[in-house]
């Protein structure tokens, strides 16, 4: 009999337009010889499965479960395609949880903490992983403009604590460009870390659960036309996207080794991409995605590709190992 799978998508975040792209290329993909695929919209004002005629039934959240007409759909297993909040940072992971609900992402205390840029580098850190030099602030915070810059230098880089898709990033080049950047921060989260400026080859590290066994990528070097891997850079062809990445055989070892080092610590389950900058040799640790695009021009499924691994098969991959869980 064949299951039933949600794809969840959507979500609360200035991301959930990427999410919904996201989320039809693996309605698209499923094999639906294998399953019964649904969308599932996720929002603040309603959650819905969405028909092929863009009908709207409502989901009980009581179960997550819909009634298309006369019909009661039950899940058998969820695919988390919601970039941002609430499906990356823990909430949806612990809805599904206490429903004893199968998906294809990491568990609730995982997904909170690597959508928790400063959390994440403070539990990585004692393990020897490198990162760049950084200072924290919150809403409301007196800011010390100069004691900022003296700590991390010119350039430096202010990012929303928790937000994805470069939303609320800028490169700050001098002193009076900070509180701007600043606010543009605070306008996506109420937490701000502001790192110092790395300069190197950027690369993304795509690092997987496939057959059940922990999988790294080929690696994806990353040459933005922009002044950094901002949105523009990532969604409308602003940058190259070079997979395999073109460094030393040296560089890939040690960047694959971390990246791997990183999905084993955290005990990380499903899709992770680790972004790098390497200094002097050795990989700096940016942020983790739990939960990153699965669009064809995605990085990750690109990374796939060169690995031999059809959308088909990376989507069915982590439907079969979030169901044999359970």
């Amino acid at each position: 009999m064949k299951k039933n799978i949600a794809i969840i998508m959507g979500g609360y975040s200035s991301e959930y337009v990427i999410s919904l792209k996201t989320g039809s290329v693996v309605y698209e993909h499923l094999d639906k010889n294998l399953y019964n695929v649904y969308k599932v919209h996720i929002f603040k004002d309603k959650w819905v499965c969405v028909t092929e005629n863009e009908r709207e039934f409502p989901i009980d959240k009581n179960d997550f479960s819909v009634q298309i007409d006369t019909q009661k759909i039950s899940f058998d297993g969820v695919f988390n395609a919601i970039h941002g909040s609430p499906g990356e940072d823990g909430y949806m992971q612990g809805y599904f949880a206490l429903l004893g609900m199968p998906h294809t992402s990491c568990g609730m205390y995982q997904a909170a903490l690597t959508f928790n840029k400063r959390d994440l580098l403070s539990t990585l850190k004692p393990y020897g992983i490198k990162c760049a030099t950084s200072y924290y602030l919150n809403a409301g915070d007196t800011v010390n403009a100069k004691a900022i810059i003296d700590k991390v230098g010119l350039p430096c880089f202010v990012k929303a604590n928790k937000a994805g898709s470069s939303f609320g990033v800028s490169k700050v080049h001098s002193i009076e460009e900070l509180p701007k950047a600043i606010a543009v921060a605070l306008h996506e989260d109420d937490e701000v870390i502001i790192e110092s400026f790395l300069e190197g080859t950027e690369v993304s590290v795509g690092v997987i659960n496939y057959k059940g066994e922990t999988t790294v990528l080929p690696i994806t070097e990353i040459v933005s036309e922009n002044d950094f891997f901002d949105y523009e850079a990532k969604y409308l062809g602003k940058s190259q996207e070079i997979t395999p990445a073109r460094i030393s055989v040296d560089m890939e070892e040690k960047v694959r080794t971390v990246a791997k080092h990183i999905y084993e610590i955290l005990k990380l389950d499903g899709f992770s991409r680790s972004e790098f900058i390497f200094k002097d040799g050795e990989p700096y640790l940016l942020e983790v995605n739990t939960v990153p695009g699965m669009t064809e021009e995605s990085i990750l499924p690109k990374q796939a590709k060169v690995a031999g691994i059809s959308l088909t098969e990376l989507f069915g991959n982590a439907i079969e190992l979030a169901l044999a869980k359970k």
